[in-house]
């Protein structure tokens, strides 16, 4: 402030003298309303039409010719016209900024890619011995679009249950960071566009189970939180669907094969959502909800039921194996991820505490990951499936047997051949299958 005050005196000081004496270094422009030089400053408190320059230093300046003010002023008042553009466009970056923060919080962006990857993975599992690229991008896309908008809608349906909890209350809408007319049109929007994305660029089965599944979850899931604790059961479910979603997708059909990864979903969810529904018991007490652990109030049956379903996860790698979808080694890594939750599980069902119910939840989300890195590592491509005419869909060709038999020394080892056509200017696909492990083919190319 005295700074300022200072600057106000001097500046006043020297007008004055100047206006008594002549001094080399005063000027007085009319035109100009604001100059900027290094050793210059500008007198603010005179009119805009007559603002007076005067040098801060001691050594006489120069007086500028008359083109070099028309040229400042030119430049200054350009500055001035540009910068509520700036400002505009700075309130527009923030504005985008503050929605897709909302749309990313609406649409549960990590858990919206949770089921993306499980829908990936059931596409790569249905496409056989070539995996069309474009069509697992374009799955996986519109997987992304309908999990947002099924998300969207279950924060719409829960705002004043999202208020009352502590984990949920700084959400979109119960903050008032965004609209309801707003959040409903978004999750539409979104929603219709995923469906339309499966329907134009896999099959309408794929976009079928989408359509159904959102219904489930934001129509049925969502208010049954509310009602009963089967709630848990019926959003188990709604997971399973995405995996089977992308094995439609791929193969055009469903298939028993197809069913490992979504029973897989299924009885995994359980323990999952049984060790955090216990983990959050007062938070779902406060918000409304009817989950099972509120009924419970040991714990005893939450971590029976937790632990059952661990159990069911056990024979998923051997029907793997012995199906054809996977190799040995997968049954094996299997079972040692499955014996893990298991005693994780079983280690909460002996000593019902909150850290006991943290390290199953833990060992929940490890569970899932090396389960699908497992088998998309150790799949085996049994499937006579390849590309047809249209590169952008895979479809199933029919087989049909070569050669009957070929008896050797040892009549044990028989083999049965069987050729289907393979891609565009490329050789016929041969599965040969032995006798003894019938359910291990060994897909070949057969030279020309």
């Amino acid at each position: 402030m005295w700074r300022n005050s200072a600057t106000v005196s001097f500046s006043s000081k020297l007008l004055s003298y100047s206006s008594s004496s002549a001094n080399p270094n005063y000027f007085h422009y009319a035109s100009a309303f604001s100059i900027f030089s290094p050793n210059g400053v500008v007198d603010q408190t005179l009119s805009s039409s007559h603002q007076r320059f005067y040098c801060s230093s001691a050594v006489p300046s120069p007086s500028p010719s008359s083109g070099s003010v028309i040229k400042l002023g030119f430049l200054a008042s350009k500055s001035d016209a540009f910068r509520p553009l700036c400002l505009k466009a700075r309130d527009a970056v923030q504005l985008a900024r503050h929605y897709g923060r909302c749309y990313w919080e609406l649409s549960k962006a990590r858990l919206s890619m949770l089921v993306v990857a499980t829908s990936g993975t059931g596409y790569v599992l249905g496409s056989g011995n070539a995996v069309d690229l474009a069509g697992l991008c374009y799955t996986c896309a519109g997987t992304m679009m309908v999990a947002a908008s099924a998300n969207s809608l279950n924060q719409v349906f829960e705002i004043n249950n999202d208020a009352k909890m502590k984990r949920t209350r700084l959400r979109p809408l119960p903050s008032g960071r965004i609209a309801i007319p707003h959040a409903v049109t978004w999750a539409s929007s979104v929603g219709f566009a995923g469906t339309a994305l499966l329907a134009w660029k896999a099959n309408m089965l794929a976009a079928g189970l989408a359509a159904s599944n959102l219904v489930l979850y934001a129509f049925v899931y969502t208010p049954l939180k509310q009602i009963h604790p089967v709630n848990t059961w019926v959003g188990a479910v709604v997971g399973a669907i995405p995996p089977l979603l992308g094995w439609a997708a791929a193969s055009g059909q469903i298939s028993l094969n197809g069913l490992i990864l979504p029973a897989a979903l299924y009885f995994w969810q359980i323990p999952h959502f049984m060790a955090l529904a216990y983990l959050c018991r007062d938070d779902y007490a406060a918000g409304g909800y009817r989950m099972f652990s509120l009924a419970d109030a040991s714990g005893r049956r939450t971590a029976a039921v937790a632990f059952r379903n661990c159990l069911y996860l056990i024979p998923l790698g051997f029907i793997a194996y012995d199906w054809g979808v996977a190799s040995g080694w997968f049954c094996v890594e299997s079972s040692v991820i499955t014996l893990a939750i298991s005693a994780a599980a079983f280690s909460f069902y002996r000593d019902r505490t909150t850290q006991k119910a943290r390290r199953m939840f833990y060992a929940s989300l490890l569970y899932l990951p090396v389960f699908m890195s497992g088998l998309l590592f150790h799949r085996l491509s049994d499937n006579p499936q390849c590309l047809a005419e249209n590169p952008n869909s895979i479809v199933e060709l029919p087989s049909f047997p070569e050669a009957v038999t070929e008896s050797e020394e040892d009549d044990q080892k028989k083999k049965v051949r069987y050729v289907t056509a393979g891609p565009q200017g490329r050789a016929p696909v041969a599965y040969a299958s032995i006798a003894p492990f019938p359910f291990l083919p060994v897909p070949s190319y057969v030279d020309q």
